[in-house]
């Protein structure tokens, strides 16, 4: 790659990046894109994984931001739905809290602010007759029900990566921006992997999209005599994650004395999901985690509600992220603070563009790549601009027929009866259609290979490793899939350097074993996985 020439640089293996990506490299534009890590391990695996509109932010008249969101569900619902999937909510009344008619209203207005076909309305419930009122205090007699969406995080920005790859884009995972700067016309950048070891690239373009790091970027590695007008705000939010706290499959969204809410949510089966906060944060964003104050004030938030009260020792695990929200100087506390994106277009005289991405929230990334493509393909003079493609197209694994899971896995166990029933709904809903590539010809559990922890085969490594960079136990366990919360704690050590020893013993493919896309027309150099 040293030297070669790519239409868009883009810096950033988050949400926003791997979909900046994917959209661009689909419209014929020559991609290559760098991650410091791995493909979202901050921000965008640490997200309370939903896909919604916002209720909350009805509060605050964010009625463009909730639309354009609720506007977006669905077509994520369509396009990847072995990892995202309709869930509804309840929301206990409380009176003292917020009045019933404003929560109609707000239930009202969020029903109606943008067409619904996978999901159905809101409705008010008797909390001393549905199933979501057996575990709460008896002093809750009523509650609404509304829908959103569930996603995979992390899986949804290695799908977007993938499709950039099959599309033809060049994806480098832990390799960082060291520099760039503009000359002729073009960007010259200085990359560097985990080795140290640097190479150039030449772009006509970049697109910033470093999450948290993007002013940071700005002004240590983009030597671009840029005078940005935007910043972020760095806003910290924590979950934790408990055994399971009720049996049924609703989420519940709690509101709090402070006027923040909280969700618990169903999570990988066995467990609960509780968060989040929302607390500025002024340290290293890459070294962030959950305080004792945090835990504390989300089981004080659960034992609100719940009969059954929870305490620090039943948290089996949590995790903390970094939000780089777009700074808003009338937001009196980072709860606040808008989750709405901007993108702000450098393009000096005869220079080349810097696109910046400054905000955002998961559920509105494919219209935030899709508006950055078409800025840069503008900048470019490209006819790509014109070339929008990402909104009826599924994600890899996506192209279950009619967006129905249920049938789906049916065929899949049907068609692969030798594999234990829980393991295949696990690779059906990991992998989608792209599960029978894991299998291979496999016809048997020894087919798959060595066994490195339960229910995770050699097979999978293998695929996680040359499809979706992964390269050790970390990002097996926490990103690519959960299986680390479900391990027995004096295992996870073990299993963690059998893992870590497998990737080193084994050797990648020398060409990675991307699907063929009948609608990538880059020119982009050989595809490369690391």
């Amino acid at each position: 790659m040293q030297g070669n020439l790519y239409d868009v640089l883009v810096v950033g293996g988050g949400v926003n990046g791997t979909g900046i990506a994917r959209d661009a490299a689909g419209r014929g534009l020559s991609v290559i894109l760098c991650e410091k890590d791995d493909l979202a391990s901050h921000t965008s695996s640490s997200s309370t994984k939903l896909i919604h509109g916002g209720l909350r932010y009805l509060e605050y008249g964010e009625y463009r931001l909730v639309r354009k969101a609720l506007q977006e569900r669905e077509v994520l619902l369509r396009a990847a739905p072995h990892i995202m999937w309709p869930l509804r909510f309840v929301m206990p009344h409380m009176p003292n809290l917020r009045p019933a008619w404003m929560i109609r209203a707000g239930l009202f207005l969020y029903d109606h602010l943008a067409r619904r076909e996978l999901l159905p309305g809101s409705r008010g419930i008797d909390m001393r007759r549905h199933p979501a009122g057996a575990p709460l205090i008896d002093s809750i007699k009523r509650g609404f029900v509304y829908s959103d969406g569930w996603v995979d995080d992390a899986r949804l920005v290695a799908l977007n990566a993938v499709d950039a790859q099959e599309h033809g884009a060049v994806v480098k995972t832990r390799t960082r921006l060291v520099s760039a700067h503009r000359s002729e016309g073009l960007w010259f950048a200085t990359l560097a992997d985990n080795d140290g070891v640097t190479f150039e690239v030449r772009a006509r373009s970049i697109a910033n999209a470093a999450g948290p790091w993007v002013s940071d970027l700005l002004k240590d590695s983009l030597n671009s005599n840029t005078h940005t007008r935007h910043t972020v705000r760095l806003v910290k939010g924590s979950h934790i994650v408990t055994r399971r706290l009720f049996e049924h499959d609703h989420a519940y969204i709690f509101q709090n004395p402070d006027k923040r809410i909280i969700f618990a949510i169903p999570y990988e089966h066995d467990y609960t999901l509780i968060g989040t906060t929302d607390l500025e944060y002024h340290g290293d964003a890459s070294k962030v985690a959950i305080s004792p104050e945090e835990t504390a004030y989300l089981c004080d938030s659960i034992n609100r509600y719940f009969k059954k009260h929870i305490s620090p020792a039943d948290v089996c695990w949590t995790y903390a992220g970094v939000r780089g929200l777009l700074e808003d100087e009338n937001a009196e506390n980072a709860s606040a603070v808008t989750r709405d994106y901007l993108l702000e277009l450098d393009t000096p005289a005869n220079e080349a563009p810097l696109l910046s991405v400054f905000g955002g929230k998961i559920t509105t990334f494919r219209k935030l790549a899709e508006e950055a493509v078409d800025k840069l393909g503008e900048a470019l003079q490209s006819p790509a601009r014109s070339k929008t493609w990402t909104e009826g197209a599924p994600l890899p694994g996506g192209d279950i027929a009619n967006a129905d899971f249920a049938v789906f896995l049916a065929s899949f166990k049907q068609r692969n009866r030798w594999l234990p029933g829980e393991l295949a709904h696990r690779y059906a809903r990991a992998y989608g259609t792209r599960a029978q590539k894991l299998l291979g010809d496999a016809s048997s559990l020894t087919d798959l290979g060595e066994a490195l922890a339960p229910d995770l085969y050699e097979a999978e490594l293998r695929y996680m490793r040359d499809n979706e960079w992964a390269t050790c136990a970390d990002d097996v366990l926490w990103r690519r899939s959960k299986l680390g919360l479900h391990l027995e704690p004096g295992s996870l050590d073990d299993v963690i350097r059998r893992i870590d020893g497998w990737f080193a013993s084994s050797k990648p493919e020398a060409e990675p074993r991307a699907e063929s896309s009948a609608s990538a027309t880059s020119s982009t150099p050989a595809r490369t996985v690391v």
